[in-house]
């Protein structure tokens, strides 16, 4: 790594594939070295024979704190006095299934990743952002990956919405608590990305939900979601938006980037609620109700 890459160096979370893998990319791309965070040591692998000495991997699961902290020591080794340049908070899972038929503990497993989790990772890398005054540099920036999700809830992915909700207030409040530091925070909330999460949710074991009411809309909702999903905006387009944020002069405190930005945002805003409601229960197959 060089000095002049790592004036310029980043975190990012999740990096293995999809959105994580191409803000590596982009960063690459931009002269940036990269600290990228997986948890396997073959994806570790697979970043260094793709990126070589722009990349290093750090090998970490978000949720153990004790795991992130060292990472975090890591990267400040090889730092030196250097502030980080930024810190893409992309790791994520997404557990499906009807509320009323899902165990407390998946929720607290969602949470625990997508919350818990970048409050662990924002922690452990907060000095090195600036809140440690003694580095030297411009402070970095964080950026948050939620999704639409985060703005507008669908049934049957009630965890994953709760949990992106739940982010964008911590990054909200974040990012007026870090303008104390300089460290600025901007939410990115993509919609539906052409990544290798919608062959995973193929795989997810729906059918133990078979024998509930809800069996025939998860399908309909699951064909729905990952045909969406396989026609998603290419993963790529996420990650230099992501180098734009870290990188621009003014970035915006939240973007959306979405392949049918008015049906899939503005449309659901403009709409009555109650409408909204009454949509999604015609395309589920629910009955009317008085």
């Amino acid at each position: 790594m060089t000095t002049a890459s790592l004036d310029r160096a980043i975190v990012v979370t999740g990096a293995s594939t999809g959105i994580g893998r191409a803000a590596v990319a982009s960063a690459v791309k931009n002269g940036a070295h990269v600290f990228a965070s997986v948890r396997k040591q073959g994806d570790a692998e697979s970043l260094r024979a793709e990126f070589g000495e722009a990349v290093t991997p750090l090998l970490f699961d978000v949720a153990d704190e004790a795991a992130v902290r060292a990472g975090a020591a890591q990267v400040a080794r090889a730092l030196g006095n250097r502030k980080l340049f930024g810190l893409v908070n992309n790791a994520g899972i997404a557990v499906p299934g009807p509320l009323l038929h899902l165990d407390t503990d998946e929720l607290r497993r969602q949470f625990e990743i997508n919350l818990f989790g970048v409050h662990n990772v924002t922690r452990a890398f907060s000095d090195l952002l600036g809140a440690d005054e003694q580095r030297t540099g411009k402070p970095g920036r964080i950026v948050m990956i939620s999704s639409v999700g985060g703005e507008r809830a669908s049934p049957f992915v009630g965890p994953y919405s709760a949990s992106k909700f739940a982010l964008e207030g911590y990054s909200e409040s974040l990012r007026r608590e870090l303008m104390l530091y300089g460290i600025d925070v901007i939410v990115i909330g993509p919609g539906a990305i052409a990544t290798p999460i919608w062959d995973k949710a193929e795989q997810n074991d729906l059918k133990r939900f078979s024998n509930t009411p809800y069996a025939k809309a998860i399908q309909r909702v699951t064909d729905y979601m990952l045909k969406q999903g396989r026609e998603g905006l290419p993963a790529s387009e996420v990650g230099d938006l992501i180098w734009r944020c870290l990188s621009g002069a003014k970035p915006k405190v939240r973007y959306a980037i979405l392949r049918r930005p008015f049906m899939d945002r503005t449309l659901p805003k403009v709409l009555p609620p109650r409408m909204v409601d009454r949509i999604f229960a015609q395309r589920l197959g629910f009955p009317k109700r008085a």
